[in-house]
């Protein structure tokens, strides 16, 4: 497949991303808040719960992986992206090293991890990752963002996309607005409209080839310590910034959670996609809003693992229908029908 194939698959109609891509740490908080002892058997076996979930490849067309799970396998001795690519399912990774603070402005964050990335990425692909993906984070503050702030993690996102294309591999490009504080819906258009419009800017620059990348970035939302936004509010200021942002060649865009709950991402996602047709395909690509109830529901446990995978196929359905506009409240008691 080419990389507009791959891309252009990974936005399939009524598909999604499954995140699966929280570092060592992160997932290590997860699994004790639900009683489950961090090691890497049991991040191996939360991850072979998600991987081999019956009928997964209806709603999902790609899970991001960590660099650990890319090279595990299931319980029965198979990889798990030989498990994936026989489930019609794109196995990712993320590629990036994490965050560290800005200089002269440590309230704002830069993402490590291009050092090294051209040999890493040689030996992804060799693995089987048809994409990666690299997050950058944006932050809502006093006199922030500051432009320097998003031009050079505009620049860092811009290089690494071009480094996954020379590789072979689909860059999924993320700058995330933080949702964090108190910040009003319209310093999240602007922060949002200032990242994006930086964004392509760089990637054009970089020579990236827009038809073989997929964009991953926030919806509109106000910070969490404010008044919560209707889902036809978030949609319509989502959309604003879109139009006046994307390149109509982009193949997709797929949104990030971003500590929104469930039902808060689905209808969002859903008022966005009403709002459509667009040049773009838009979708999801959630973490902790596809598989957060999965993983208490698991909890650790050999004989859970059904009512998990039913879980989080549950969830995987409702946002594949939701990324049509295709959603309703109601449907949430559909589960297990």
């Amino acid at each position: 497949m080419t990389l507009s194939e791959i891309a252009r698959a990974m936005v399939a109609p009524g598909k999604g991303i499954l995140a699966a891509d929280e570092s060592t740490t992160t997932i290590a908080k997860r699994l004790e808040a639900v009683g489950v002892a961090n090691s890497e058997e049991s991040r191996r076996a939360y991850r072979e719960v998600l991987i081999t979930a019956p009928n997964l490849q209806e709603h999902i067309s790609g899970i991001i992986l960590y660099d650990e799970t890319l090279r595990q396998s299931t319980k029965d001795g198979r990889a798990f992206v030989s498990v994936l690519d026989a489930a019609g399912i794109l196995p990712g990774i993320k590629v990036d090293m994490g965050l560290e603070e800005m200089p002269g402005s440590p309230e704002e964050k830069l993402t490590k991890g291009l050092e090294g990335l051209p040999e890493r990425l040689q030996e992804y692909a060799q693995i089987g990752a048809k994409f990666c993906k690299w997050r950058a984070v944006i932050a809502i503050g006093e006199g922030l963002p500051t432009d320097a702030n998003i031009e050079e993690n505009a620049k860092r996102l811009a290089e690494y996309a071009r480094l996954c294309q020379a590789a072979g591999l689909v860059p999924m490009v993320e700058p995330e607005v933080l949702m964090d504080g108190s910040h009003s819906i319209d310093a999240a258009r602007d922060a949002s409209t200032r990242i994006l419009t930086a964004l392509f800017k760089e990637l054009a620059a970089a020579g990236v080839a827009l038809d073989g990348i997929i964009l991953k970035t926030s919806m509109v939302l106000p910070g969490k310590a404010e008044r919560t936004a209707s889902p036809e509010e978030v949609a319509a200021e989502t959309v604003a910034v879109f139009k006046k942002t994307l390149p109509d060649t982009l193949p997709g865009q797929t949104f990030l959670s971003g500590g929104q709950s469930d039902e808060e991402a689905a209808a969002n996602l859903n008022a966005i996609a009403k709002m459509g047709p667009f040049p773009w395909k838009l979708s999801f690509s959630y973490g902790r809003a596809l598989v957060s109830t999965a993983l208490s529901t698991w909890a650790g446990k050999d004989e859970n693992v059904a009512a998990a995978q039913k879980v989080v196929l549950h969830r995987a359905k409702m946002n594949g229908l939701a990324s049509l506009g295709q959603y309703s409240p109601e449907l949430e008691a559909s589960l297990g029908s």
